[in-house]
């Protein structure tokens, strides 16, 4: 979830709507990074979802199973928002829960 995350911020940084709407590769990744975060959300434990509310999981699948099986309903506006409002608060919330990688030593 959280390199997905970290990706769709990658696809993202420095445009703005408009810029997106008009990007139909940009939208294909940032979808594909919603997928998997939605997939990777459904996988995490009942116990796990039950300690961190803060996360809304059940809007997160939801949504992944929306851009799987509905992809004709996609609003990319709605989208954006997401991008925009959802991702951050994602990101910030997962940064705090998973332990950063242990360096590779060579």
């Amino acid at each position: 979830m959280l390199d997905a995350a970290r990706q769709i911020r990658e696809i993202t940084d420095g445009i703005r709507a408009p810029e997106y709407l008009r990007d139909r590769l940009r939208q294909l990744a940032v979808e594909r990074c919603l997928e998997i975060i939605g997939e990777a959300a459904r996988r995490v434990s009942p116990a796990f979802r039950a300690t961190h509310p803060e996360i809304p999981w059940h809007q997160i699948i939801a949504q992944r199973n929306v851009l799987a099986h509905e992809y004709g309903d996609i609003r990319h506006e709605m989208i954006w928002r997401v991008v925009r409002e959802r991702i951050p608060e994602l990101l910030a919330t997962l940064e705090r829960l998973v332990p950063p990688a242990p360096e590779s030593g060579s």
